[in-house]
């Protein structure tokens, strides 16, 4: 395919200029179109169906998840173009083909747009999609609720209810419609979603690094490399909890910056 249409979707003028004199400098592109908001966006993605969405995340009337909410199940290629803080980068680097940051350099940007060219004929498959779709809503409460982070936790256990605090969980295990919530004291199964549990822990000690696994920052003690496997996080009480791929990108990155 050679004939690919880019959407621009930021609301600054000089930055969708800059974009657009960018990706007027790549042959195989042959239609631009822009947008400076979220319902602009929308409207033009879904009237010209583009193959890559260049996306800012803070943008007039909403931000670039909720365009990805509104647009899904048909969402194109994406590469996020922002600003933004290194949590919300990491936390997309998982989903999106790539992300540039601002201010734009050329050959990072060029190498981004030959990564969403090579990837824009591969369709998303329904997990990666759940995925994609779990990290938007996490990401938006955590940037967009102000919230007091769990202290602790009630369960019912054999009819009685246990209180269990959020400082002694190790990790938690998504186990069909309950959650096998592992702590120093033993562990319990807990009937509720693993994603509704996320959202109340700190992310600054809770990581997600499967669609089935949170686990705590500070247990992590190695990331074991097995050839022809997924990578496995090993804990410090002698768990080992496999790295979903989509995930793989924000474990090292949060890694490599604790260094």
């Amino acid at each position: 395919m050679t004939d690919f249409t880019v959407l621009i979707a930021d609301d600054e003028p000089l930055a969708r200029r800059r974009l657009m004199r960018l990706v007027a400098k790549i042959d195989w592109v042959k239609r631009t179109e822009t947008a400076a908001d979220v319902d602009e966006t929308c409207r033009l993605a879904n009237e010209i169906q583009p193959d890559i969405l260049l996306l800012d995340i803070q943008m007039p009337g909403g931000s670039g998840f909720d365009v990805l909410e509104r647009l899904a199940p048909d969402i194109p290629v994406v590469i996020f173009v922002t600003a933004f803080d290194h949590y919300a980068l990491r936390a997309f680097e998982a989903n999106a083909v790539d992300y540039v940051t601002k201010p734009i350099e050329p050959g990072r940007f060029n190498l981004a747009m030959e990564r969403a060219r090579l990837g824009s004929n591969a369709r998303l498959h329904a997990d990666q999609l759940a995925e994609l779709q779990e990290t938007i809503a996490a990401l938006k409460h955590a940037l967009n609720v102000q919230t007091q982070w769990a202290k602790e936790f009630w369960l019912k256990v054999r009819g009685d209810y246990v209180r269990i605090e959020v400082e002694k969980i190790i990790r938690l295990q998504a186990d069909r419609d309950y959650v096998r919530i592992y702590t120093l004291d033993g562990e319990y199964l807990h009937h509720e979603s693993l994603r509704s549990l996320q959202q109340q822990l700190d992310p600054a000690e809770f990581m997600r690094i499967h669609r089935s696994s949170i686990v705590r920052r500070n247990r992590i003690v190695r990331i074991k490399q097995v050839a022809f496997a997924p990578q496995i996080a090993m804990l410090n009480d002698g768990s080992e909890v496999r790295i979903g791929r989509t995930y793989a990108a924000v474990v090292r990155a949060s890694l490599t910056r604790n260094q």
